[in-house]
């Protein structure tokens, strides 16, 4: 779904913004209108302030869908947790620098799992932060809101950190997909993707949207190929 620079810009719906009442329905609705993959964001009410959902969750998800899962562990200590993740399903696993001391320990863990291995990073996070690791994380995420909570507006700050990454990405010589999320929608989708990032999450603009899931993923559709 919509190109940048000759770039898939992919998709990826965060169901923190979903209606779990009909959770299931919903999957199928943001796949069927060209999803690439679910994005499923576990809080612990320790890292952040909210509790959301844990490997159940990941496992009911998993069952309704063949797209890839990208767990985005907003939780401190996730290296307690990994694993019970990596058994549910996910394709990716993603932890937050700030969340444990042990990121190095914690990416070999995700990896031991022969699934992808992301970090995140808050925005009062430096990008230079990445630099050791970035010979082992296939996803970096930059926060573009502080994390807690959905429907949040797009920090514009964040958009030189994102071309910061995008560069420093380059310079590593190596395939690592450059997330945003937070504040994606029709009106932020393109600065996002100008920035260097390939990969947008959103959930409210998505789930949320007043004409239905099929009219907000035609519409950042749309905001991409302008």
């Amino acid at each position: 779904m919509g190109t940048f620079q000759d770039a898939q810009i992919k998709i990826a719906p965060s169901i923190l913004a979903a209606d779990f009442s009909c959770l299931g329905e919903q999957i199928s609705e943001v796949e069927a209108h060209g999803a690439d993959m679910i994005h499923i964001d576990v809080m612990d009410g320790r890292f952040v302030p909210n509790i959301t959902m844990g490997p159940l969750v990941v496992e009911a998800v998993r069952r309704v869908t063949d797209l890839p899962l990208d767990v985005h562990l907003m939780i401190v200590e996730p290296e307690k947790h990994i694993d019970a993740f990596a058994r549910a399903g996910a394709n990716n696993i993603t932890i937050h620098m700030e969340a444990t001391p042990n990121v190095h320990r914690a990416l070999m863990q995700i990896h031991s799992h022969r699934v992808t291995a992301g970090i995140a990073i808050n925005p009062h996070t430096p990008a230079t932060t990445l630099i050791d690791l970035m010979y082992m994380v296939d996803v970096i995420n930059v926060m573009t809101v502080n994390p807690g909570f959905g429907g949040q507006s797009f920090i514009t700050e964040m958009k030189s950190k994102i071309a910061r990454i995008r560069a420093m990405i380059g310079d590593s010589t190596r395939y690592i997909d450059l997330q945003v999320d937070g504040g994606i929608d029709a009106s932020t989708a393109m600065d996002a993707a100008q920035a260097g990032a390939n990969v947008l999450i959103t959930g409210s603009a998505i789930f949320k949207h007043e004409k239905g899931i099929d009219a907000a993923m035609t519409e950042l559709s749309s905001a991409l190929e302008r």
